[in-house]
């Protein structure tokens, strides 16, 4: 039985998303590590930065389980590829992964909305729209590798054109280990 398949109740789910997600954020870093490790910072900086997002998507998921005193635990994570054929064939698994974690999501909003927990469907639609933003993300640095073929020209790219956000989102949702009550 899959862990998403709508059998569990929202709270075993939310808790494989946590798995999920620090398996994800750890995916990004060693990706990131990857970059590094055949010179491409751009690439290892993104994903650096993509990794530390993905962590804090958990540890909301973490708080939002804590304020509604259901649970929350932190375990073991799923497997982590850490060599890649090429840096295409990472950026491809990146995407993967994105999808993957988009399909998690999803099938978590639904189970919310099935369950009748609105609160806990209202506190998803945060997690749906930054979904959307990393695929398309992950998606057009594939396209750009694709159609670059150059490494050079792929890591001006992201330096020119890939920012992270300049202010925090203000609508999102709260981190354990956050300051702020």
């Amino acid at each position: 039985m899959s862990d998403t398949d709508g059998a569990q109740p929202f709270p075993a789910l939310l808790r494989d998303q946590i798995r999920h997600g620090f398996t994800v954020a750890q995916q990004y870093l060693a990706a990131a590590v990857y970059f590094d490790a055949i010179r491409l910072p751009q690439l290892a900086k993104h994903c650096y930065a993509r990794s530390e997002e993905h962590r804090g998507h958990s540890m909301r998921i973490v708080q939002y389980m804590l304020d509604r005193d259901m649970g929350a635990r932190v375990g073991d994570l799923d497997s982590i590829r850490s060599d890649f054929e090429s840096p295409r064939a990472a950026m491809a698994f990146l995407l993967e992964a994105e999808r993957a974690c988009t399909s998690q999501v999803t099938a978590l909003a639904k189970a919310a909305r099935d369950s009748g927990d609105y609160l806990g469907e209202r506190f998803l639609q945060w997690f749906l729209k930054e979904q959307v933003d990393n695929v398309a993300g992950v998606t057009t640095l594939l396209t750009v590798i694709d159609r670059e073929g150059n490494l050079f020209d792929v890591e001006q790219f992201v330096a020119r054109e890939v920012r992270a956000p300049a202010k925090p989102d203000i609508s999102a949702p709260k981190m354990a280990g956050a300051a702020n009550i």
